[in-house]
């Protein structure tokens, strides 16, 4: 497909950022970030170079899942400004020839939102009930939920109502937290109700749509239970699991397609927890998704191996469904790749490697903000300060996400580090990242953020791949090497000792490279040390 006429790149090729708005940058000073914290600092997307944004959340919501519990579909929650400040971030972005992706929650709406209200007091059997799942509970006094379904949250995916008359009435089905009701998608109201809201904001400038949840829009029209021994993982599905990737979703996207395909070069990307290859390209038939997400490479270990398998699972993926590749190393909803890499010194060497291998991949390349300035998620928020749902709904058992959102630090030495004016942050901001700011990293050669920058600048100089693919070859054991179909190498060293260097012109290494310790093995006398990735021109 093409590209939106201000875009600089197809889509298929560009470096998209994920800001999450909460976190980003706040203008007014109430501890929040906000869409004008965005519009200023569009000057550092810039700089950054990135070819778009995909705005988390931003749709009116209670915020009892920090967006992703919508009440009104085509408004802007107060906390971030309104609907003319959004047309001003678009107006800002494609100024400065980037894109705007912006979050879409289908899959259910908050329980503040007027059709659930509506449902909720006009009692069973009635009309306003049919867009959501009601059911009678069991047991002779309705007590227990209609079936065993579990949330992602933890708990029983149902909540009980009380009913007009005051006495206790049906349940209704959540996959998420009870404030977030799924939507029955076989009612007509609800496809009429999501081209609404699509042609709203592509009306308005936007470029495009991540769908969340993308694979749970269908349900089964039993309600079945689940099977004692289905794998209850998250959004990972089992293919027993009657709660996702059930064959009706594919009309829900053949629906919202049919309205994308209406504005030139607007996408969707869909976030799709699907693990077999050929159920996952059946999202991107050429009349449903145009995107996916992919997840394998997020969170595969840092292991050659491991490395190499998500990466071929991810192009095999590619190659069924004929669409390009996309490739995260983290988002809004995992643990920093620092952290989840080892932490401290080690942790930051290997993000920094990883980065240099998912830059190199064909494909789409997804950044969550704050990876730039290689920002742990090891620190401790106080209990009374955690904000996810996960932790009330888990009994305390599951810290939940916090951890990954906590604001981005700009400039200075303590908190708020130049986020806010107020040190009264939404999630508080460790005291020891003054050496991690956007000020402190910006002059430096050396520090992550110039890493990002040129490895974005690098990739942006090359020819480019061709294909969605890559050529193996041979690499020292506990190593990965492969070459673009541009000539562009990339080696990974994830093992615990220094290996001979390929022949080549070295465009950029994540860590120093050393020299004269293997002079007789390397045909360059230098060697990759572990830890370490680089990118070569081959002579």
């Amino acid at each position: 497909m093409t590209s939106p006429a201000h875009a600089t790149r197809p889509w298929e090729d560009m470096v998209l950022y994920q800001i999450y708005p909460r976190s980003f940058a706040d203008s007014d000073g109430d501890g929040t970030g906000d869409l004008q914290g965005v519009i200023d600092r569009v000057g550092y997307l810039e700089l950054l170079g990135v070819d778009g944004v995909w705005l988390s959340p931003i749709m009116r919501s209670p915020g009892a899942d920090h967006g992703y519990d919508v009440s009104d579909p085509r408004d802007v929650d107060p906390l971030f400004g309104d609907v003319e400040t959004l047309r001003r971030l678009v107006e800002a972005l494609h100024a400065a020839r980037m894109v705007l992706i912006m979050d879409l929650v289908p899959n259910h709406t908050s329980v503040e939102h007027p059709w659930f209200a509506a449902a909720v007091e006009a009692g069973p059997g009635s009309p306003e009930r049919e867009r959501y799942f009601f059911r009678d509970g069991l047991g002779e006094d309705g007590s227990r939920p209609p079936n065993n379904w579990p949330s992602v949250f933890g708990g029983p995916a149902w909540t009980r109502v009380t009913e007009p008359d005051g006495t206790p009435g049906q349940w209704y089905l959540h996959l998420f937290a009870p404030e977030q009701p799924d939507l029955d998608w076989s009612h007509p109201d609800v496809g009429d109700d999501l081209e609404e809201t699509l042609r709203f904001w592509l009306d308005l400038g936007v470029d495009g749509f991540r769908i969340d949840v993308a694979h749970g829009l269908a349900k089964p029209a039993d309600l079945a239970d689940l099977p004692d021994d289905v794998e209850i993982a998250q959004l990972v599905v089992d293919e027993r699991d009657a709660r996702w990737d059930r064959p009706g979703v594919h009309d829900v996207h053949r629906r919202i397609r049919a309205v994308v395909d209406e504005y030139a070069g607007a996408a969707t990307f869909g976030e799709v927890w699907v693990g077999p290859a050929d159920r996952f390209a059946r999202y991107l038939r050429p009349d449903e998704l145009h995107f996916a997400f992919h997840f394998p490479l997020t969170g595969a270990p840092f292991e050659a191996g491991a490395v190499r398998e998500a990466i071929d699972a991810t192009f095999e993926a590619s190659r069924i469904a004929d669409s390009a590749p996309t490739w995260a190393l983290s988002n809004h909803d995992v643990v920093r790749e620092v952290t989840r890499y080892g932490n401290g010194a080690l942790g930051t060497a290997r993000a920094r490697a990883m980065l240099l291998v998912e830059l190199a991949l064909p494909g789409i390349t997804f950044l969550y903000a704050g990876s730039e300035l290689g920002l742990p998620s090891d620190f401790s928020i106080p209990h009374d300060r955690l904000t996810d749902p996960t932790w009330e709904r888990s009994g305390h058992a599951e810290m939940g996400r916090d951890h990954c959102r906590v604001p981005i630090p700009w400039e200075g030495s303590t908190p708020p580090y130049g986020f806010s004016t107020t040190d009264h942050t939404w999630l508080p901001m460790p005291g020891d990242w003054g050496r991690l700011t956007v000020e402190a990293q910006i002059e430096d050669p050396d520090s992550t953020l110039s890493l990002y920058r040129a490895a974005i600048e690098t990739r942006r100089s090359l020819p480019g791949p061709r294909s969605a693919s890559v050529e193996w070859y041979g690499a020292p054991s506990g190593c990965l090497a492969f070459r673009r179909d541009d000539g562009v190498v990339c080696a990974l060293n994830a093992s615990a000792r220094s290996v001979p260097l390929p022949l080549g012109e070295v465009l950029l290494s994540s860590g120093p490279l050393s020299s004269g310790l293997l002079d007789s093995e390397s045909p360059t006398g230098e060697i990759l040390p572990p830890d370490t990735a680089v990118w070569l021109r081959p002579h």
